[in-house]
């Protein structure tokens, strides 16, 4: 690889995986308000460029890169084991909801 003198690489890796993330697992968020799915992507983005200004590309590669390990011990532990939701599948969605603080109203029967 090329390397290159701009942050644009940061930008378009950060900006691919919220897009491809947002695509597959948008539907878990479907009542969080839209700020702050928005505010949780610039915030990445300026600790990624950041990272990458202050440091190098490798640095900030490497913290984006060790997100996975949050995500695989809430989702592979905490969620199954703890709380009894399928990390994947966010079911069951009644406790999904309430674990998420969300309005459970709409489960109940009309």
């Amino acid at each position: 690889m090329s390397p290159t003198p701009t942050l644009w690489f940061e930008i378009a890796i950060v900006s691919i995986i919220y897009a491809v993330g947002n695509m597959t697992f948008g539907h878990f968020e479907e009542q969080t308000p839209k700020w702050r799915r928005v505010g949780k992507y610039v915030l990445t983005l300026v600790l990624i460029c950041s990272l990458s200004y202050f440091f190098s590309r490798t640095v900030s590669m490497t913290v984006l890169g060790l997100f996975i390990f949050p995500f695989g011990y809430i989702h592979g532990y905490y969620l199954p084991r703890k709380k009894g939701i399928n990390g994947w599948t966010g079911e069951p969605k009644r406790r999904y909801y309430e674990f998420r603080g969300w309005d459970t109203d709409v489960f109940k029967e009309q």
